[in-house]
């Protein structure tokens, strides 16, 4: 069970969502405007924050950046915007996922559930994290190998590097900007590089490439780790 703010001027998707969860047994607060959301988040504790952009008496994207300069709290973008310069904007800004209207229920829930448990992770950061096990592939941080069934996966440097940033985000929507600096520094932006990395690390990692079953092309916008 979870709090959850939901920030959605369009009354019927609001009670939408709010059935859905509180079916799930989470509790919900909802507000229509960015200056209520704003209010609401400072007054209650909330575990998640469903976030749409277009908001009558201020942008979105706003509301995720005041947001942001004091919280991690795990925030969901639910928007009719489905250009891709609006999901790496809102991607880059700090929010964990995005969701384009119309949606269904089981991917909402999905979301929600990847949003909370990789939130719940990083609350116990302070236990050094030495493996990560995803399916049949096994991400060993200490040693700084990869290996699937067992068998060891030869990668390049850079490759395991692009590997391990994707398993510490499992479920995240993780833009090509976030990689490249996570994996070249913080002033790169290495995207064809990327691609070439990725196509690479899928012959490796992948039974079948062309059908990927770990690592997903979220396209314009970068990659997810798909969790097992």
């Amino acid at each position: 069970m979870a709090t959850i703010l939901i920030i959605e001027d369009d009354d019927v998707i609001a009670d939408f969502m709010g059935a859905v969860l509180e079916k799930e047994k989470h509790v919900i607060h909802l507000a229509h405007s960015a200056l209520e959301g704003l209010s609401t988040f400072r007054m209650w504790s909330v575990d998640l924050i469903l976030l749409d952009l277009g908001l009558p008496d201020q942008d979105g994207i706003e509301v995720l950046k005041k947001i942001r300069e004091t919280s991690p709290v795990p925030i969901i973008i639910i928007s009719a915007r489905d250009h891709e310069n609006n999901k790496v904007e809102a991607l880059d800004l700090g929010a964990d996922d995005y969701i384009t209207k119309p949606f269904g229920t089981p991917e909402l829930l999905a979301r929600i559930r990847t949003a909370l448990r990789h939130a719940a992770s990083n609350s116990g950061a302070q236990i050094e994290v030495k493996q990560i096990n995803n399916g049949d592939l096994c991400i060993d941080i200490e040693h700084h190998t990869v290996s699937k069934r067992g068998q060891v996966i030869h990668l390049t440097p850079n490759e395991y590097k692009i590997i391990q940033v994707l398993g510490e985000n499992v479920g995240k929507v993780l833009t090509h900007t976030y990689i490249s600096q996570k994996v070249w520094g913080p002033y790169s932006n290495e995207s064809q590089t990327l691609r070439v990395n990725m196509s690479n690390i899928r012959k490796k990692i992948e039974d079948n490439p062309v059908e990927p079953e770990y690592i997903l092309t979220e396209i314009g916008i970068g990659y997810r780790m798909l969790e097992k």
